[in-house]
């Protein structure tokens, strides 16, 4: 294949002058070292790449030599348990031939070509397989089964040979098939797809399901759909990046991938230690087992970081098409677009809104459209969930990444400093914040954990809103003013904000809390509120009532009363009415 010769070099931003062969999105290598890149500009006298690696020490006349591919990654067994950089270069590998110090050029494969999978034949010769059928399974981790697919490219074949059950390795031949014009072709266990290039389906479905994330403020008043797309803005400090490791952690999505896209490398390290320290709920081993980190840190290639965020979807979509529900979290999509801005500016590239380019609202629908609930070519059902962190500078939700990403996602979780500086975790300012799946869950909820469910949640929102409107005459007159009713539901918001929307991730009790509790937490709340309510209308004195210590047991409940043995809240059913039954005939307390 014929090589090229550089021309110029400005940053990740490289040429070849003169009429070439190359094809736009073609991955190429480039220099002596052979950087990895991609062709982003084609005219009739030059050829523009973008270098995913550190281009320092490149010379005009090193070969660029083509690769007659797009930008792809490798899709196979041993995917999950690995970290990988924006390109799926595996780093635990690399750092075991270079050291801690990465330098460029690393080529080593993205799956370990030397393991031997134990894998069962799904296809016997003679059989039709269609596109996303499955020929092949193994077990990738004790929490995961991988099934090896039939790519989508091919079409529908003839299987005309299979392997014996056994032990492969990723490049083994475990299987033969004739397409429909005739080529043979053999299957391994891996196969290549494009990263820029989404994953076909049979057909894109109404997502049944939450993903459910034992978080309350989320499940209950602001739920994301099983492959909905949600968005975490929130400025410096506001816990954009611990909210993500909580839903890592506990969303009861199968597959969990995790994109470090420009973030500091000591968030990358936490990331690493929590998620291979932390025990899976569901399986009592290692969260690694179905966990995949792409960690693309601030001081790497900024190329690469625009294209971390496609590799992470792409393997998410992978899981998706075997039958599994993957959840993606991209932090941040801030930073990705920082990424197509400077090589926008080094394209010299007219600009929009803050320098970033026009097209950044397209590359954000492209992206946030990957996400879905759908039926498989295999006719299963899957799903891939996509939860970007934004991080607006100056906190300014106005900014153009802000903006736009709330035109493709459904769920928007606006983190507030104000709460975040206050230490009141998950900082979600409920005033901000929407989820337009609540009207397709409804149904859900009601038949799975019961149908006073999204009741509570209205009232809760509710009461919450007047509480918001009341603090603003507050701040003006003082709350002495205030009619005991209206005191009455500061003091109850104040249970619900502090009690139940605050969460300790560092709780064992707290840090996940399932459906029938947060449902039992919203239940007695608004029973002390009604029964409180009663009282108050009767001339009982709030004042009195807050005496009682009930309000600030209701804060504390969420520790007291265990995951497992939700009985507590009967016990504390019965104590409200007897401390107010005991308050409501004190002498002077009913109306005369």
């Amino acid at each position: 294949m014929q090589t090229y010769q550089l021309y110029s070099i400005n940053g990740p931003v490289v040429t070849v002058r003169g009429r070439t062969a190359l094809s736009l999105m073609e991955m190429v290598y480039v220099g002596r070292q052979r950087l990895v890149g991609e062709v982003i500009r084609l005219d009739d006298t030059q050829a523009t790449i973008q270098v995913y690696e550190e281009t320092s020490g490149l010379k005009a006349g090193e070969p660029v030599e083509p690769t007659g591919g797009p930008l792809s990654v490798t899709l196979g067994p041993g995917i999950l348990r690995n970290i990988y950089d924006g390109i799926q270069r595996p780093l635990p590998a690399i750092e075991a031939d270079m050291g801690s110090f990465i330098q460029r050029g690393a080529h080593d494969p993205p799956l370990d070509e030397t393991k031997r999978w134990d894998v069962t034949l799904a296809v016997k010769p003679g059989d039709t397989l269609a596109p996303g059928g499955v020929y092949a399974t193994c077990p990738e981790t004790p929490a995961v089964t991988h099934r090896c697919l039939l790519s989508p490219l091919l079409g529908e074949c003839t299987v005309t040979w299979t392997a014996e059950n056994g032990a492969y390795t990723v490049n083994d031949a475990v299987a033969k098939v004739t397409d429909a014009k005739g080529a043979e072709h053999t299957l391994t266990l891996c196969q290549r797809w494009p990263i820029r290039t989404p994953r076909p389906s049979a057909a894109r479905m109404t997502s049944p399901r939450p993903l459910i994330t034992g978080q309350r403020v989320i499940d209950t008043m602001f739920p994301l759909a099983k492959g909905g797309a949600a968005a975490i803005p929130g400025g410096f400090g506001t816990g954009k990046t611990m909210t993500q490791h909580q839903l890592a952690k506990w969303c009861d999505a199968d597959i969990i991938i995790y994109v470090g896209c420009g973030e500091r490398g000591n968030e990358m390290t936490q990331a690493l230690q929590e998620f291979s320290e932390l025990t899976d709920p569901r399986t009592g081993k290692s969260l690694m087992d179905r966990t995949v980190l792409i960690a693309n840190t601030s001081n790497m290639p900024v190329a690469a970081r625009e294209a971390s965020i496609y590799t992470g979807i792409t393997l998410a979509e992978y899981y998706r098409d075997m039958g599994y529900h993957a959840a993606m979290m991209a932090d941040s999509t801030s930073r990705w677009a920082e990424a197509l801005r400077e090589i926008s500016g080094r394209l010299e590239e007219m600009p929009a809104d803050e320098g970033f380019p026009a097209y950044l609202p397209s590359r954000l629908a492209e992206f946030y459209e990957r996400a879905g609930y759908v039926k498989t070519l295999s006719g299963q059902e899957g799903s891939v969930s996509v939860i970007g962190a934004v991080s607006p500078q100056g906190n300014d939700f106005s900014e153009p990444v802000t903006q736009n990403t709330k035109r493709f996602t459904r769920c928007f979780w606006a983190l507030d400093k104000s709460l975040a500086y206050a230490r009141h975790y998950p900082a979600i300012n409920w005033n901000d914040s929407y989820s337009e799946y609540l009207g397709d869950l409804s149904e859900w909820y009601y038949d799975h954990v019961g149908s006073g469910f999204m009741t509570c949640c209205g009232r809760l929102a509710d009461l919450l809103l007047q509480e918001n409107s009341l603090m603003q005459i507050v701040k003006l007159i003082g709350s002495d003013v205030l009619p005991d009713d209206q005191k009455l539901t500061i003091e109850i918001a104040r249970v619900i904000r502090v009690g139940f929307l605050q969460q300790n991730a560092f709780h064992a009790v707290d840090t996940f809390v399932p459906l029938e509790k947060q449902l039992k937490m919203m239940e007695i709340i608004l029973y002390l509120y009604d029964k409180c309510s009663a009282l108050v209308a009767k001339q009982v004195p709030v004042s009195r009532l807050l005496d009682t210590g009930l309000f600030d047991q209701l804060v504390r409940m969420k520790y007291d009363i265990p995951n497992d043995d939700l009985s507590g809240f009967d016990r504390l059913r019965a104590e409200i009415d007897q401390k107010l039954a005991a308050a409501g005939t004190e002498e002077g307390g009913t109306a005369q």
